[in-house]
């Protein structure tokens, strides 16, 4: 089996945020143009391509892409029935630098005559409202305070009283 060194980003401080309070907004997080925060997946920085023409090839997004830095991944999806490209593509990067440059300079950009998106592919939400973003179960779907829940006892302990 063969040994390689996973390229490793710096930690990022906003994650060791105060408990029940959102994580501080630093210049360091990466944000997509909806606001969220762009995270890591396991193997590396993985950026989505949509309205991708469906002739194009490997070969025209290896080159469109690899002047952002160096490929880790590259997978299109096929159509079973036309094997055309389905309209989307990933691209993964080894490193966030990489990631984010392909994803400021490939946005907007033409490939095969059609404009292309570029944006990353995982992402953390924006907390909806400060305080309480990111707690589950503390309120429904609604959105309203759910009451605590009773909790049925077992048959001795409901003759006992």
């Amino acid at each position: 089996m063969a040994t390689t060194e996973m390229d490793i980003d710096q930690p990022n401080d906003s994650i060791n945020g105060a408990a029940g309070s959102p994580p501080p907004t630093t210049t360091s997080d990466t944000h997509t143009s909806t606001g969220a925060v762009a995270v890591r997946s396991i193997e590396g920085w993985i950026v989505l391509v949509t309205n991708v023409h469906e002739e194009a090839s490997e070969e025209d997004l290896q080159e469109l892409f690899g002047d952002y830095g160096d490929i880790k991944n590259l997978h299109m999806n096929l159509d079973r029935r036309t094997g055309y490209v389905k309209g989307y593509v990933l691209v993964e990067y080894p490193t966030q630098k990489e990631a984010k440059a392909a994803v400021a300079g490939a946005n907007g950009a033409k490939l095969l005559d059609q404009t292309i998106n570029v944006d990353f592919a995982f992402v953390r939400p924006p907390p909806k409202d400060g305080h309480n973003a990111g707690r589950r179960g503390e309120r429904g779907r609604s959105g309203l305070k759910k009451a605590p829940r009773e909790r049925s006892r077992s048959p001795d302990e409901a003759e006992k009283e």
